[in-house]
């Protein structure tokens, strides 16, 4: 968490904007992780979803993490929490590494506290982002 800013598309924001805004009305309500991805979308440099860099993690994105420690490469697709797959690569939004991983591009590395202590990964390549594939209202 903190570091370089990390970029948001425009339409990404407005969507993550109402999820935090409904969820206050749900179990997530006063939930941290709904404070974490606030104060990630208030350091966010906003883009526009045409203008956003295809390396870029952005909702529903699929990327390949390494996690520096193990070394061991992890593909996930950030997803918001309706969606969210465990046993199929789709992290939610809401969970420690899906608040993590929005925004960063390849190349970058970041650290973020989860449950079981601090992870800090690498972001190798994104395999598939809406935006760069043209579809820009997922």
């Amino acid at each position: 968490m903190g570091g370089k800013a990390i970029r948001v598309t425009q339409f990404d924001l407005e969507r993550l904007r109402k999820l935090i805004a409904d969820a206050q009305h749900t179990k997530y309500r006063g939930s941290e992780y709904l404070t974490k991805l606030q104060t990630e979308l208030d350091r966010a440099e906003v883009v526009k979803s045409r203008e956003v860099g295809g390396d870029v993690v952005t909702m529903n994105s699929t990327a390949v993490m390494v996690d520096l420690e193990t070394g061991k490469e992890e593909v996930y697709t950030l997803v918001f929490p309706e969606d969210a797959d465990a046993g199929q690569g789709k992290i939610s939004i809401l969970a420690p590494i899906g608040t993590a991983m929005l925004g960063y591009e390849v190349g970058d590395i970041f650290e973020w506290e989860v449950p079981a202590g601090k992870r800090r990964l690498h972001v190798k390549k994104v395999l598939y982002q809406p935006e760069a594939a043209g579809d820009y209202h997922l």
